[in-house]
């Protein structure tokens, strides 16, 4: 089994579009507005050209996807790094498939790369299962707030990655 972990191109943005598509499936079912629940072909095109966009492909195949943010969401709040967009094929859950993914973005880029001392992501409070599936991760809460379009209580969470080095 070959596992490469990379940034998306362009020529992956179909297979990130169905990927996403079937892995948001619940986001969709609690009517949470995000983005990617629905995002179209030229959404995901775009947040390749914008951002960086990560995905493992196993035996050749694109499994998983996360993106680290190059916007602007969380300033006046913090300046470490953002995940978005994290997103599993339902046909490889529950193989540790995100997990890898998510250990490398984190070691890799925010750790080693960006030498950031942690990594922030945000989730749902009324998701059934994101919220203790990050903190499971070592993903802390610090932050809790309504964005008043229906989702209810979002939370910012926060994980050290590199806890010697300063913010």
């Amino acid at each position: 089994m070959s596992e490469i972990y990379r940034l998306a191109t362009q020529e992956d943005a179909e297979r990130l579009q169905d990927v996403i598509y079937k892995a948001y499936v619940t986001i969709r079912e609690l009517k949470l507005h995000w983005p990617a629940a629905n995002a179209d072909l030229a959404m995901i095109q775009t947040n390749i050209a914008e951002n960086e966009c990560y995905v493992l492909e196993i035996d050749g195949e694109v499994q998983a996807t996360v993106t680290l943010s190059k916007g602007n969401e969380l300033k006046g709040i913090t300046d470490l790094p953002f995940l978005r967009w994290f997103a599993v094929d339902p046909d490889a859950q529950g193989k540790g498939v995100g997990n890898k993914l998510l250990n490398w973005v984190e070691q890799q880029i925010i750790r080693d790369k960006l030498g950031a001392p942690a990594v922030t992501l945000a989730t749902a409070e009324k998701h059934p299962w994101l919220l203790p599936m990050y903190e499971r991760r070592g993903y802390e809460r610090f932050m809790a707030f309504d964005p008043e379009n229906g989702d209810g209580t979002m939370h910012l969470l926060k994980k050290i990655v590199h806890p010697t080095a300063t913010s």
